[in-house]
């Protein structure tokens, strides 16, 4: 019953900007963290940017000084700046969620991925 629904993904030149956002949706109680991971083609998931409720951050070393992740005023909503964009920021995103339900158990969810490209 729970959705992500993210939006901004696209293509862009070397050296452009997207900003990405996610909005969590339905049966949601409590959100303790949201998170931002992308897949390159051939290459694993991994951890981009995350940021939990008391608004604790972390970034891959790769994307320091150039991306920044922010909850929206809507706490239900999260998104991640990305500047400066190379062709090595290509692929897949997709957004994360962590959560507690009304009775205190963990769960946590997935968007469906957005695709950025970067090329000239």
């Amino acid at each position: 019953q729970v959705q992500l629904v993210e939006s901004g993904g696209g293509l862009v030149q070397p050296g452009g900007s997207l900003r990405l956002s996610c909005a969590a949706s339905g049966s949601i109680f409590n959100i303790a963290a949201m998170g931002w991971y992308r897949q390159a083609p051939g290459s694993k998931r991994e951890l981009v940017a995350a940021i939990n409720s008391g608004g604790d951050i972390k970034y891959a070393d790769s994307v320091k000084g150039q991306f920044t992740i922010s909850r929206g005023n809507s706490r239900n909503t999260v998104y991640l700046q990305m500047n400066s964009l190379t062709p090595e920021d290509t692929g897949v995103y997709y957004c994360n969620v962590h959560s507690f339900s009304r009775t205190g158990v963990f769960n946590e969810y997935w968007g469906q991925g957005t695709q950025v490209t970067v090329s000239s």
